[in-house]
């Protein structure tokens, strides 16, 4: 029996998906030796150093923030992650917010809660002071939704259920998001377009260079008065400094995020929750089994699914044969020199498949019989090979 392949996981992974390493395939330890694999949550790993043994990093969530991506792709270990995994879990919480700003629940709250004195007393100060918490109602507001990923869809479908109209901006949309997005949402044409004809706005695209401060003094001024800010993405989508300005200055009636700060946990009109985004049960199990058998695909097929830096690269696998997993930079005549290499040794391809994303691609070759040793490290020397090896 060939020996189990070794994975790592540096945090608590729920059971459900540890369940979907077969225990006879699989040896999974939070301390182990020389690992083909890491599973993980949100432990960071900037600093750690990965043996020559990893074939692959494995994310239960969707952002890689706290993965050394770049490095990862250099060694041609490919970073997977669970986009829709958590779907569900972060709409219920970004429509839940939207009722918590639209009707100044959390100070209203904190307003009652402060009251004192016997029950007389305090049904005076309740009555005299609920004016100052009128809120809105959502049937006829505009909700403007950057992002139409995973989450970004379901808040958006979900909102129209509400009665709102919603208008939607992603250049970047998929076919398979845009088959599942209500045709009754609008498409903005530009984020200046969304921020200038919406009441809300919610944003679910990833922090990166191109997003950090996407919701910046510039934009929030192009916003009607009295709008309101959801931000369950990433804190550096938003610029802090703008949103305390436009609360104070009442341009903007709510800011609700999942990021507390100094500048924003004490303000009055801003509600911050703790990074309670995907936080339910259901969505811990969904990432992990998601994670899991994203790992066992690849380490056992070499098949890649939901990778944030290799391509899409799936293949069923030609009864009989032995295939070639292959990850190498994207230059010119890598699959010829591959083929050649496999033609000196007489091996026949019976299937092959090369994708390529940027500047990495990735090769899977069911080869007729076996493929030597001999030939394997010819097609590891190839310049611009990063790996290769047998599944």
């Amino acid at each position: 029996m060939a020996e189990p392949y070794r994975i790592l996981t540096l945090n608590n992974i729920s059971a459900k998906g540890l369940d979907r390493l077969p225990r006879d395939r699989f040896e999974v330890a939070s301390a182990i030796q020389q690992p083909h694999g890491v599973l993980l949550r949100s432990a960071d790993m900037h600093k750690m150093e990965l043996p020559a043994s990893v074939l692959a990093v494995a994310r239960a969530g969707a952002g890689t923030n706290n993965i050394p991506v770049a490095a990862l792709s250099a060694r041609g270990i490919p970073v997977f992650n669970t986009p829709g995994a958590n779907a569900n879990a972060v709409k219920e919480l970004v429509i839940a917010s939207l009722f918590l700003a639209a009707r100044n629940i959390g100070q209203a709250w904190l307003f009652a809660r402060a009251q004192t004195g016997d029950d007389k007393a305090i049904d005076a100060a309740v009555e005299k002071g609920k004016k100052d918490f009128v809120g809105f109602e959502m049937p006829g507001r505009t909700l403007g939704v950057i992002g139409l990923g995973a989450i970004g869809v379901e808040v958006a479908n979900s909102a129209l259920a509400l009665g709102m109209k919603v208008l939607g901006h992603d250049p970047q949309i998929t076919v398979q998001r845009a088959w599942e997005l209500s045709s009754s949402v609008q498409q903005a044409l530009s984020l200046d377009d969304l921020f200038a004809r919406s009441d809300v706005i919610t944003v679910h695209v990833p922090l990166n260079e191109a997003t950090r401060h996407l919701v910046n003094a510039d934009r929030i001024r192009l916003m009607r008065r009295g709008s309101v800010i959801l931000n369950f993405s990433r804190g550096g989508i938003v610029d802090t400094a703008a949103i305390v300005a436009a609360l104070d200055s009442g341009h903007l009636h709510g800011y609700v995020c999942d990021f507390p700060s100094n500048a924003l946990k004490d303000h009055p009109k801003v509600i911050t929750l703790p990074h309670l985004g995907a936080s339910t049960g259901e969505a811990e199990d969904n990432c992990a089994v998601m994670a899991a058998e994203q790992l066992l695909d690849f380490l056992e097929n070499g098949n890649i699914r939901n990778s944030v830096n290799f391509p899409e690269a799936v293949m069923p696998r030609v009864p009989g044969t032995t295939r070639l997993v292959i990850a190498n930079c994207n230059v010119p005549n890598m699959v010829g020199q591959i083929s050649t290499c496999l033609a000196a040794d007489n091996v026949n391809i019976a299937d092959l498949l090369n994708k390529s994303r940027g500047e990495y691609a990735y090769t899977l070759i069911d080869c007729d019989g076996n493929v030597s040793e001999a030939t394997l490290q010819k097609i590891r020397a190839i310049h611009g090979v990063l790996t290769a090896r047998l599944v």
